[in-house]
């Protein structure tokens, strides 16, 4: 059974730093592209980064760009998400998914397949 279980999450000040952690069980990540993803409350889910199969190509939204950085480890089976200088506005549930080997390039939802259940982040004073 494929599954993504993410971890990481949790609750930090404006200006800190969480990394989230993406782990595969059931198939291995390496040949797929994996996204991050987030939904805030009322609001349309929206892809922060992804990157490609063997990690040389990545994509980040224009609101994270700058702060966050995606990166692999394909040996662990682990894709993270660091994410420094949060705000507010990144209060939302992250979500890793896998994809094809192209589905990097526009990381959209729509083009990736298995999801994992999520993970909360909060920023706020």
């Amino acid at each position: 059974q494929l599954q993504l279980v993410e971890s990481g999450g949790g609750l930090v000040q404006p200006g800190g730093s969480l990394r989230l952690s993406c782990a595969a069980s059931g198939f291995t990540l390496d040949g797929y592209s994996i996204g991050w993803f987030r939904q805030a409350p009322g609001k349309e889910r929206e892809g922060a980064s992804c990157i490609s199969s063997g990690g040389g190509s990545t994509n980040y939204a224009d609101s994270v760009k700058g702060r966050f950085t995606i990166s692999r480890d394909n040996a662990k089976n682990t894709v993270y998400l660091q994410m420094n200088n949060l705000k507010p506005e990144d209060t939302a549930v992250y979500y890793c998914a896998a994809g094809g080997r192209s589905s990097w390039f526009r990381c959209s939802g729509a083009d990736f397949g298995s999801w994992g259940q999520g993970t909360q982040v909060t920023v706020s004073s």
